[in-house]
């Protein structure tokens, strides 16, 4: 059963806004209390959070799909509706973030870092909101918007200073359990390690962690073996530790020319080569180890290599190269540019920055209108309702949507769309009379209130009657 993952895919879905409430007040003797539609509440975010508790991608892996809740829809009363809850996912320390596409979306790398996955939907306003000198009881209300949805490629690079990098039982579990309190399997066959391994090293003042990468073989960079599925793992250290196995069994190998396979993998996995090196020549504990430690040694400080000879069983050699691993480490950290405070960086749109594009789409015959608000608009508008869309149609002419599109050579009749390929809005343009605006009169006002009431107009037509009546009778008795 698998116990360690770092590297999954999620798809996120954050919570859609709620719907604003068209509502009049009523109460009694008062037939006309105005509009009191409460706003709709905002969808929840979906967020990902670095939590040190957290070493893995494993709950992400069973259970990938991940949505944030909706908000409440507003009701009436001036009652706006309940925010939705965010999602908070927790992530281990050194997740990186990335699109459909590989590109990299964050890097979160310390406790309580965070990132929005997927951010909610606005919460529609309700028509006490909408309500204006001109427009004094609006018979509509905005719709919510919706969440973002999409997938997002969660990658897990392990957040350590050392990295012990080696061929299968090269020892390098063995060295981990004790230079640190880790407890890794240890076996003695191939690929006993299925997961790095993470262990803290005290060495003096000096702390440090330390990272046991399964083993490498040819062709890892390439995808043999664990080693692609690895390497990564490598990218955040600061030292790398070749351990090199002085005991080995297989005749076709030896300490000299396993180093150089490793070597020549993590160049071709890249970005690791001007990481500081140290070789450490593991098991000479055994007598013929011992033996080919002495012969190669030489060799190997020639080529500028710092070489330990250690033994994980016995027990020697050990502290000389925890001292010597701090002394890098430290350097690295001491190298390192100093944190800053997170700066806050407003950046205003251009005075003259109109908000949205209109271009001719030629192979759909439309002119197509993109930009966030006329699209935000669209969304937030409810198509059934006469009143609503004349309100879009106000708005859009009030940002420039219009003239625009006269200037772009628009005509009359010709189609128009707002929004993406695959989900716009389109329409046949009339200039000044857009979507059925021109049924409403001047546009944001509301005529209702002033259309003839059934009941009054009898009561009108009864009295003129009578009136009617009356004059005639004056007129035949003048007396």
């Amino acid at each position: 059963m698998t116990t360690f993952v770092d590297r999954v895919e999620l798809h996120v879905a954050a919570g859609n806004g709620g719907h604003g409430c068209a509502s009049v007040h009523r109460e009694k003797f008062k037939p006309l209390g105005g509009p009191d539609g409460g706003n709709g509440g905002r969808g929840g975010d979906v967020i990902l959070v670095v939590d040190q508790s957290v070493t893995t991608l494993l709950d992400y892996h069973h259970s990938p799909h991940r949505k944030a809740t909706n908000g409440k829809p507003g009701e009436g009363g001036n009652r706006s509706g309940k925010d939705g809850q965010d999602l908070v996912l927790p992530v281990p320390d050194g997740t990186v973030v990335l699109d459909g596409k590989g590109e990299v979306l964050a890097d979160l790398v310390g406790h309580g870092t965070q990132y929005v996955a997927a951010q909610g939907g606005r919460g529609g306003l309700g028509n006490a909101a909408l309500a204006s000198a001109r427009r004094k009881a609006p018979g509509f209300a905005l719709l919510g918007e919706p969440g973002d949805t999409g997938d997002v490629v969660l990658e897990l690079k392990t957040v350590a200073d050392v990295a012990l990098v080696g061929y299968p039982s090269a020892g390098k579990s063995s060295l981990i359990s004790v230079l640190s309190a880790a407890k890794p399997k240890i076996a003695d066959y191939p690929f006993t390690t299925l997961v790095p391994n993470l262990g803290v090293v005290t060495a003096g003042s000096t702390v440090y962690t330390i990272a046991d990468v399964p083993g490498l073989i040819p062709g890892a960079s390439q995808g043999r073996g664990l080693g692609l599925e690895f390497l990564r793992h490598v990218e955040r250290c600061s030292v790398l530790v070749h351990v090199l196995d002085t005991a080995t069994l297989e005749s076709d190998r030896d300490p000299v020319s396993d180093l150089d396979v490793i070597e020549e993998e993590l160049k071709q996995y890249g970005g690791l080569e001007d990481r500081p090196r140290l070789v450490v020549l593991n098991k000479i504990d055994i007598p013929d180890g011992q033996d080919l430690a002495d012969m190669i040694r030489g060799d190997l400080e020639e080529r500028g290599y710092r070489v330990f000879e250690v033994s994980a069983v016995a027990r020697t050699g050990l502290k000389e190269l925890s001292f010597a691993l701090a002394e890098i480490v430290g350097a690295a950290r001491a190298a390192k540019p100093k944190e800053e405070a997170t700066r806050i960086v407003i950046r205003p749109k251009a005075v003259d920055d109109a908000g949205f594009t209109v271009t001719f789409d030629e192979h759909e015959d439309v002119y197509r209108v993109r930009g966030e608000k006329p699209e935000r608009w669209v969304r937030q508008t409810d198509f059934n309702n006469d009143e609503a869309v004349g309100y879009l149609a106000d708005r859009l002419s009030r940002l420039g949507v219009e003239e625009s599109l006269m200037k772009a050579g628009a005509r009359a009749g010709d189609g128009v769309a707002i929004g993406p390929e695959e989900n716009a809005v389109v329409f046949d343009w009339e200039p000044t009379m857009m979507a059925g605006a021109e049924m409403l009169g001047r546009r944001g006002e509301d005529h209702r209130l002033e259309a003839p009431r059934p009941a009054a107009q009898r009561r009108r037509d009864r009295q003129a009657e009578h009136d009617e009546a009356d004059q005639a009778y004056d007129e035949f008795n003048p007396f």
